[in-house]
């Protein structure tokens, strides 16, 4: 009896297993096709959703806020493949249509399959700074679907996970997109504006001044604070609206976030306004706010130092002020062809002499402008006094072709210099000269 009853249990225990194994697999195989399910109404969820606005969306792709601005993006999608597209990445704001599709992963993605405003941000060969060769501006095409929240779509891009939100556009939004460019031209400058901004905060008792400087191709600025007792340097992301910046992140002043700057076009400043007397203001400047003994060095009686701007590296470069800019293609556009300027190097305290030699491609021999200098120590400026020029070891008189490029070199009133704190494409010191009477400014390697 005692064997039987063993016996059943046996069976008992093995029939349980069994059925216990059928559940196991049911439970899989429902799971396997909840998932497939469930991928698919978040993929309906979210082309409902795409295709529901009547302007589309909107999207401020900050792709990496530590170095890069903001870049405005609109998006209508027409239909479960194509999508018209519009951004401020530069001045062409019009409206091109590709292709898109919804994927299938881990997750549902959105990807824009063919070229478009979008891309230029992924293309790697496309970078604002030399710290960004091979990088781009670091952004993506795809992006990873995680719901909706208050209206907003919450997207992750799919090789930083960063979160972008899309909102609702409006048919403003489109219609005002070109208004950001004049923005950008109103915070950069005109080839007659000043070349020196400020920051300026207030908080309601206290004002204190930082030098602003604004890199215009990576839309990322830096903040020194005049008072050299303090080490509190901001660094800001900037987006353009068509009324005036986003910073990212927001300045905090007496406790407030101030993250939205409004253009004042009767003062031309960037205004943000707080509450209790708080507020912040972005403005030029005909004076450097913080003015440096950087020139020092330049002087009689110190070592052999030379400086150079080499057009093949530092052209275009966003430390050149336009005004350089206009006056080195005017001079190029007047040399026979296969001829243009290649180099301008200031050398001081070669021996006796100081120079500024002229350099050109195409064959064309170097010009020397010989000089003295002048220590103006008030307005921390140097003053280069004119000298002979020479070519091939013999004197020449002045080129007239070289005279608008030298003449801001030389003016009377002399040139501010100040060693940056970026590097282009080299590991070399960066230096500007910038005159103290003109929205002139040269962009140079240090040799020292």
């Amino acid at each position: 009896m005692k064997m039987k009853n063993l016996i059943k249990l046996i069976l008992i225990l093995i029939i349980t297993l069994q059925f216990v194994g059928c559940e196991n697999k049911e439970d899989i195989t429902v799971f396997d096709q909840n998932a497939t399910e469930r991928l698919n109404t978040r993929t309906k969820e979210l082309s409902d959703i795409l295709l529901s606005s009547e302007y589309g969306w909107k999207a401020v792709y900050f792709t990496d806020s530590t170095q890069l601005g903001g870049f405005t993006h609109l998006f209508k999608f027409k239909d479960l493949k194509n999508v018209d597209m519009a951004s401020d990445f530069d001045e062409d704001t019009s409206i091109s249509s590709s292709e898109y599709k919804l994927e299938l992963g881990s997750t549902v993605s959105l990807l824009f399959t063919t070229r478009n405003r979008i891309h230029l941000l992924s293309d790697s060969d496309n970078y604002p700074t030399a710290e960004l060769r091979g990088q781009g501006y670091k952004g993506d095409f795809q992006f990873l679907y995680y719901g909706q929240e208050n209206g907003e779509i919450i997207f992750r891009t799919n090789r930083s996970f960063e979160e972008l939100r899309f909102v609702k556009a409006t048919a403003q939004d489109w219609g005002d997109l070109a208004k950001n460019t004049t923005i950008r031209a109103n915070l950069t400058g005109t080839i007659d504006s000043s070349l020196f901004k400020f920051l300026e905060t207030n908080d309601g008792n206290t004002i204190e001044k930082f030098d602003f400087n604004y890199d215009v191709p990576s839309r990322f600025a830096d903040a020194t604070p005049i008072d050299v007792s303090s080490d509190e340097t901001k660094s800001f992301a900037i987006a353009y609206t068509p009324t005036g910046i986003i910073v990212k992140p927001a300045l905090t002043v007496n406790g407030q976030k101030l993250s939205v700057f409004t253009y004042d076009s009767e003062t031309k400043n960037f205004v943000a306004t707080g509450t209790g007397g708080v507020s912040a203001i972005i403005g030029s400047t005909n004076i450097p706010p913080l003015l440096t003994d950087d020139y020092k060095d330049l002087l009689s009686g110190n070592p052999e130092t030379g400086f150079g701007y080499i057009a093949e590296y530092l052209e275009g470069a966003s430390s050149n002020s336009p005004l350089f800019e206009s006056i080195i293609n005017e001079i190029n556009a007047g040399l026979p062809p296969g001829v243009a300027i290649d180099r301008v190097q200031f050398i001081f305290n070669d021996g006796p002499f100081n120079y500024v030699a002229y350099t050109f491609t195409g064959g064309k021999k170097a010009i020397l402008h010989l000089f003295t200098t002048t220590e103006d120590e008030i307005n921390k400026a140097i003053i280069f006094t004119p000298g002979a020029w020479q070519e091939n070891g013999k004197t020449i008189a002045a080129p007239a072709f070289l005279k608008n490029l030298d003449d801001q070199i030389m003016n009377s009133s002399g040139l501010y210099v100040k060693k940056e704190n970026f590097n282009i494409a080299f590991s070399n010191d960066i230096y500007t000269f910038t005159s103290t009477t003109t929205p002139f400014r040269i962009t140079t390697y240090s040799f020292q």
